[in-house]
């Protein structure tokens, strides 16, 4: 008799809701007329989201303790239970935003079913507990991405996108792996906390292992200098699965980045804490130095985003309680106002048919009233202005920083939000005020199209941005208590 290990389904509830999903998309490519296939995809890719948000808050209600699952591959616990929540509302929100996007119908159930794998992959990847879980976890919402890059045949850049993100992708798994197979070889151990009972604190192959892996994390966290795919993958993806990298990969790479450093190396804390540092120091000045000179709206956004992992990162270089809080807590609004921002130039796209620009968003404040607000709304978040979750994120973060006893990386932090204003307030610049030369004639037929469902989907990222600066207590009462197993 074969000996199985017992599997707590529970635990993979919010994963398994997704790839159901995935599964009954991929059938209506073949099964429903064509159409209604977009609608059905996108309504069962919808629920499926919808259940692993539902799933992961049962989770979090019930998994107060900590504990690993399946053979000890998959951990139960309330940071991937609230991982399960973040990825499950940026996915929903992706399904609006993308319903009524310009993509032919020849692969669109295809676009659900892998944007449903994809998030799967990502919760799982935030519950690996061992290093083999942690790689499979990796390729598998990867594969995904690297697809959905390339799916809209019409989208101009789409395969060149693609490949380089294929490419780049790639290279940063295969270092994450060597550096797995170092630890391994060292310690022959797999999972995080055997891992760190092994000893070996003082080995240099460890310490290089280790290296290897935060480069590998680096990559998918998109943080400088391995950012290098970042602005071009952005730019050249359809604008939804932009969106969604933006905020639910960030999502997964950070924490999982937080999990195995303090569960499988708190012994090297002395080393992974500067590297950390590092990262975040060089992100913030590659990512808003770089945005300055910018153009087109998709890559200044995504030099803002790799800025944004130096956030993040000095909320892991400070190891500690209020970090891990401060990490949790700052995701949340950032998805949301990455994802809102991501949306307007998703609208503004549809509209012209043409890459946005400074210069073709001109006037977006005024023509559409809500989505040139939400936008100004969602940079002013991006800066950590009051009346919005990213002022209490800097605050969380630069806090845990003190604690630290690194105020250098406050003052660091300090200078990098007021260089982003510049270009922040460029972008809402160009939102009222038109270029004084502009002689572009006006397009016969009233009011550009509404679009209700993007529009929910900004109006939601907009009650999330303003919502987490006046809940700001109990959602870092919930960020505390979910990353509390780790201290």
């Amino acid at each position: 008799m074969i000996d199985t290990p017992s599997v707590d389904w529970f635990a993979l509830a919010p994963e398994l809701a997704l790839l159901a999903a995935s599964a009954v998309a991929l059938l209506a490519a073949v099964l429903v007329p064509r159409r209604v296939r977009r609608t059905v995809a996108a309504i069962v890719c919808a629920l499926g989201y919808a259940g692993a948000v539902v799933a992961g808050v049962l989770l979090y209600l019930h998994s107060e303790d900590a504990e690993t699952v399946v053979a000890g591959g998959f951990s139960r616990d309330r940071l991937v239970a609230s991982a399960a929540v973040l990825v499950g509302g940026i996915g929903i929100a992706t399904v609006l935003l993308a319903a009524r996007d310009r993509m032919r119908d020849d692969h669109v159930a295809e676009y659900y079913a892998l944007l449903a794998a994809a998030g799967a992959g990502m919760i799982f990847f935030v519950g690996a507990s061992n290093l083999m879980t942690l790689f499979l976890a990796l390729e598998w919402f990867s594969i995904c991405l690297y697809i959905l890059c390339a799916i809209d045949g019409d989208q101009p850049g789409g395969l060149e996108a693609a490949l380089k993100y294929l490419v780049m992708g790639s290279f940063g798994s295969a270092i994450l792996l060597f550096g797995s197979a170092l630890v391994y070889g060292v310690t022959g151990k797999l999972r995080f906390v055997e891992i760190a009972a092994a000893g070996h604190g003082h080995d240099p192959v460890l310490a290089v292992g280790l290296a290897l892996i935060i480069v590998g994390l680096g990559f998918k966290a998109s943080a400088a200098p391995f950012h290098m795919w970042t602005p071009d993958v952005y730019q050249g993806a359809p604008t939804s699965v932009t969106a969604f990298m933006s905020s639910a990969t960030k999502v997964a790479a950070l924490l999982l980045s937080l999990r195995v450093l303090r569960e499988a190396f708190p012994s090297q804390a002395h080393l992974w804490t500067v590297a950390a540092a590092g990262l975040a120091v060089v992100s913030l000045a590659v990512g808003n130095l770089a945005a300055l000179a910018q153009r087109d709206v998709k890559r200044l956004l995504a030099y803002s985003s790799i800025s944004h992992a130096g956030f993040m990162f000095i909320a892991i270089a400070a190891n500690n309680p209020s970090g891990a809080r401060a990490l949790l807590f700052y995701l949340l609004p950032y998805s949301a106002m990455s994802l809102g921002a991501f949306a307007v130039v998703a609208a503004r796209e549809r509209e012209l048919g043409v890459p946005v620009t400074l210069d073709n968003l001109a006037g977006l404040g005024w023509e559409r009233p809500f989505l040139g607000a939400s936008l100004w709304l969602f940079l002013l978040g991006f800066a950590g202005f009051p009346l919005t979750g990213g002022f209490w994120g800097k605050i969380y973060v630069f806090s845990a920083a003190v604690e630290r006893g690194w105020t250098w990386l406050v003052i660091v932090g300090v200078v990098a939000t007021a260089v982003s204003l510049a270009y922040y307030l460029a972008v809402v610049r160009s939102l009222y005020m038109r270029p004084a030369l502009e002689g572009r004639l006006a397009v016969a037929g009233g009011s550009p199209p509404s679009e209700p469902l993007l529009e929910t989907a900004v109006a939601a990222c907009v009650v999330v941005t303003v919502g987490t600066f006046f809940f700001v207590g109990p959602l870092a009462d919930i960020a505390r208590d979910a990353t509390a197993f780790l201290f």
